[in-house]
C-alpha cells in the first residue's frame, strides 16, 4: 500500500458578492499554485463594512493537499 502524506495551508478568498464566491474565488487561486488539493474547510466567514453595507464577503479556509513523493 502507497503512502501518502498532506499538507494544510490557510488562505483567505474575498469577493464583493457573496460567501460562495469568496470560496470560489479562495480555490481557483490556491488550485493556480497547489497541486494535488484534496479538500477545502471553512474555518471562518467575516465581513467587511464600509458606510454601512457590506463591501465584501471574506472566507479564512484551510486547503489540503497530498505532497508529492
Amino acid at each position: 500500500m502507497e503512502q501518502r502524506v498532506a499538507r494544510v495551508t490557510e488562505i483567505i478568498g474575498g469577493s464583493p458578492v457573496s460567501f460562495d464566491d469568496a470560496i470560489r474565488a479562495g480555490f481557483e487561486r490556491a488550485n493556480r499554485t497547489l497541486r494535488n488539493i484534496t479538500g477545502m474547510r471553512v474555518l471562518e466567514q467575516r465581513v467587511a463594512v464600509e458606510d454601512g453595507k457590506i463591501a465584501e464577503y471574506r472566507v479564512r479556509m484551510e486547503v489540503i493537499f497530498v505532497l508529492e513523493t
